[in-house]
């Protein structure tokens, strides 16, 4: 309850914090993207599925997650979000360059993705009801029933994502060697999460589109 509490205060007052990020531009974010095609490809649905989709991504998620990664790189990995390849790409980029990107990449469409059968009733119930026995939250609490999160709240889609790079993220946030989420929301979620939880719901969002 606390936690769904916490959730509404935030979407409840977003609107205001969310008007100090800059404008982006979606045609020299386009010009700017160029040395981003090797990983997450020419169209922001990357190959390797060890790499995020950006294309379709909310605009202030991105731009929150390259200040985050560039900061963590500033910080030599005590604030923000740190990894080895993507803060050393961050650090030249100025905030109207993260803005650009951002802006290019949430114009694009995201590639299909599928939920393989053998998740789907597994992993329906933990995305839709959690398990109140554990005190896990369900992730539709925040990330909506078709799993495209809200700009405003700065919750991110996840739906068509690679498995491969959720499975990744939930690993990392349960272990908080990723500490750049929201009032510590998805590593207090993430602690509570099995391997085959993990494995479960990775496998799951892909298909919620």
């Amino acid at each position: 309850m606390k936690k769904l509490a916490l959730i509404l205060s935030l979407l409840a007052s977003c609107s205001a914090s969310c008007s100090v990020w800059a404008q982006g531009n979606i045609e020299a974010g386009k010009a700017k993207s160029q040395t981003c095609v090797a990983c997450h490809g020419a169209d922001g649905n990357s190959l390797l599925t060890i790499y995020p989709k950006l294309a379709g991504q909310h605009a202030k998620y991105t731009e929150k997650q390259l200040k985050d990664l560039k900061l963590g790189m500033e910080s030599a990995g005590k604030q923000g979000r740190y990894d080895p390849v993507m803060s050393a790409m961050a650090m030249p980029l100025t905030e109207q360059d993260m803005a650009d990107l951002a802006a290019y990449y949430a114009s694009l469409p995201i590639s299909p993705n599928t939920t393989p059968e053998s998740v789907v009733d597994a992993g329906k119930v933990l995305y839709t009801a959690g398990d109140a026995e554990r005190g896990l939250t369900a992730c539709i609490a925040c990330h909506g029933p078709r799993g495209n999160g809200t700009e405003l709240s700065g919750f991110p889609k996840i739906s068509g994502q690679h498995a491969d790079y959720i499975k990744a993220q939930l690993q990392k946030f349960r272990e908080s060697s990723r500490g750049n989420d929201m009032n510590a929301m998805m590593r207090d979620i993430a602690k509570k999460l099995t391997d085959d939880d993990i494995n479960t719901l990775s496998q799951y969002v892909g298909g919620l589109h």
